[in-house]
């Protein structure tokens, strides 16, 4: 039953932004003998009875009666051995959190350890002690050392010190930059004690950060992130958040502004910020990786975080989790820095505390544990476009695209489409996706859509230019109206989009010179072959190829392939068998077939034209795209898919 009640009350304060950050704390149940400590990288949002580590209470006592060495990386390896041998049989493959003797200390059954930003306001100011002292006389200050072994023992000697001068345990413990410990027998007094002590502090906090919405250069910001990304990672595997609102522009409104920001307050930020964030004022591709490698050369690491002067903050990461986890941390650590004005300003860490947890291997592994994904698939951290991709084909490739690990944005002018394909996505695939409501043939809805992506996600790699229309008809029967709808759509709309997509990839091009990306159109067979009564389509495919030789030819020297996919029918796709629009129904009624009495006729007509004897599938284009994206060595291609109906000469 108790070990329940660690799980819920776990599970409780985990999922609650207010306390946990990143996924961060550690909780704890003991009994007389045993020890239930939350696992390292493990997440109270979602832990389980198996995510606790059960240890023997007198092994870890007997740490306390050993000498360890006194250098720093031989007797933290020492701990972590003899801790580790402390675990009860069948916990091998566990790893207890660091914080497990600390744990063990207090004679409470239950214990929370949280890093909620506003405590940290507290922690992390010049007058924590004293306000610590005023608003709470029975809790216990440990200042800021190093973590571990020699936390642990600080705490054992405030813990002990506090019984002896008081005649009783300590239930609240304040870790100076480093969150709170709160302990308790049972959970109804546990969860008096943590809102007794988070309301007093809220009653302190009259200086308070301002997220709310804040305009800013949106297409400047655009043209930032995709520098940022390639300036991580030079093959474009990473991901980039972009975050604006009040406080991010009072931080970024100048060098002096952000100063404050630059060293770290707890140790969670390192660990998931890196040590230092930067600030650009030149926006350039060249500017921005200039800045990356000055931190790299001079601290060894690359920044994740940086602030744009004017503009907002960017994160960066290895994956959008990454990105997006490093985007709440350091929301964190700005309003921290803010809290902290109510109690005589910001506290940082010592400078060999952040050189202790930049080389500390426990957050190290902690780190890449909590933030540890699926194994790598073809396409993992590459970003597509794939428009009109609500259904139909596009649907399919941009699911295909997911599959083999691609972060996707689903762009069509069927917003709630778009939406519910891009869930289903995310759902099936595990991938970051994006609902992007476009209309392909307008240029400003164009630039949003590529605004839109590259913001959500960091840049673009694959844009697939699926959107089309088909309206069918003779000369007699063609409208100029529908003429120029189909040659907007399939001619001049893609044209827009190379133009936009291309531009991002020019820049990631700038940063990293060997980067390679790709435009690819879905054309059609009737691009390959003149159609019979259908010429507004097949003359818009036409000059799609035409488009894509061209294209090619140009963006070349950028590392831009360029390629065409040329499907054959579609027939059992919805701008096939729509028992409205479909083409079966247009064609029966233009008279296309000759003879042709029903819809049935009509698609026995266009399978008979097949070699293999079927229609177009959503995979027979998927793995063309998927081919085209993989090789390096084409590009200005039209490739048939087309089941051998038409062949390339």
């Amino acid at each position: 039953m108790s070990l329940e009640i660690l799980v819920e009350y776990s599970n409780r304060y985990g999922k609650n932004p207010a306390f946990v950050l990143a996924g961060g704390g550690n909780t704890s149940y003991k009994t007389e003998d045993t020890l239930y400590v939350k696992g390292s990288g493990t997440s109270l949002a979602n832990i389980t009875a198996e995510g606790f580590v059960k240890m023997n209470r007198a092994a870890l006592a007997a740490i306390w009666e050993k000498t360890y060495a006194d250098d720093q990386a031989e007797r933290e390896a020492q701990v972590l051995a003899d801790m580790m041998g402390a675990k009860l049989p069948g916990e091998e493959a566990k790893r207890p959190s660091v914080e497990t003797l600390l744990h063990d200390l207090f004679p409470q059954k239950f214990v929370l350890h949280v890093h909620p930003s506003s405590v940290n306001g507290l922690t992390c100011s010049v007058q924590g002690k004293d306000a610590m002292t005023e608003l709470f006389p029975d809790a216990v200050w440990v200042s800021e050392c190093e973590p571990g072994y020699i936390l642990a023992a600080k705490c054992r000697t405030a813990l002990n010190e506090h019984k002896t001068e008081s005649g009783k345990d300590a239930d609240v413990v304040f870790l100076q930059n480093h969150g709170i410990f709160f302990a308790a027998d049972d959970k109804e007094s546990l969860d008096t004690l943590v809102s007794g002590v988070m309301d007093k502090i809220a009653a302190k906090l009259d200086v308070k950060p301002d997220f709310s919405e804040a305009e800013t250069d949106r297409t400047a910001a655009a043209k930032i992130a995709p520098a940022i990304r390639m300036a991580y990672d030079e093959n474009g595997g990473a991901a980039v958040v972009f975050n604006c609102n009040k406080t991010v522009l009072d931080f970024a409104a100048s060098a002096e502004a952000f100063e404050i920001l630059k060293q770290p307050l707890s140790p969670d930020h390192i660990v998931y910020c890196k040590a230092e964030p930067v600030f650009v004022e030149d926006f350039s591709p060249k500017g921005i990786k200039a800045a990356f490698d000055e931190v790299a050369q001079r601290r060894g690491f690359k920044p994740k975080v940086v602030f744009a002067k004017g503009i907002g903050m960017f994160t960066v990461g290895a994956s959008m989790k990454e990105a997006k986890t490093a985007a709440e941390v350091w929301m964190d650590c700005m309003t921290i820095t803010t809290y902290a004005q109510n109690f005589g300003g910001v506290r940082h860490m010592a400078p060999a505390m952040v050189d202790f947890i930049v080389n500390w291997e426990v957050e190290s592994y902690r780190a890449k544990v909590s933030l540890a994904g699926a194994a790598a698939k073809k396409l993992a951290g590459r970003i597509a476009i794939v428009t009109g991709s609500a259904q139909g084909f596009g649907e399919g490739i941009a699911r295909w695209l997911a599959d083999e690990g691609a972060a996707v944005v689903i762009a069509d002018m069927n917003a709630e489409g778009a939406e519910k394909t891009a869930e289903s996505i995310a759902q099936d695939c595990g991938v970051p996706t994006l609902a992007a409501a476009a209309n392909v043939s307008d240029e400003d809805s164009v630039r949003k859509m590529m605004e839109d992506c590259v913001l959500a996600f960091g840049g673009l790699d694959i844009f697939v230019n699926n959107a089309g229309i088909v309206r069918a008809g003779s000369l007699e029967e063609m409208t100029k109206q529908n003429f120029e709808l189909v040659t907007a759509v399939n001619y001049t709309a893609y044209f827009l989009c190379a133009k936009y997509a291309s531009a991002v990839m020019k820049i990631q091009r700038e940063v990293s010179p060997e980067y390679m990306a790709d435009i690819i159109e879905i054309n059609s067979k009737s691009g390959l072959a003149g159609s019979n009564k259908n010429f507004a389509y097949a003359g818009s495919k036409f000059g799609g190829i035409g488009l894509t030789q061209s294209f090619a030819l140009e963006l070349a020297p950028y590392g831009i392939k360029v390629n065409a996919v040329c499907p054959g029918n579609f027939l059992d796709g919805p701008l096939w068998s729509d028992p409205e629009k479909g083409l079966f129904v247009q064609y029966l009624n233009a008279g296309k077939v000759p003879g042709a009495k029903t819809v049935e006729d009509v698609r026995r007509f266009y399978e008979s034209k097949v070699p293999l004897n079927r229609g177009c599938r959503i995979e027979d284009v998927a793995k063309a795209v998927v081919y085209i994206i993989d090789q390096k060595y084409e590009t200005g291609q039209a490739i048939p898919v087309t089941g051998g109906q038409e062949m390339l000469k």
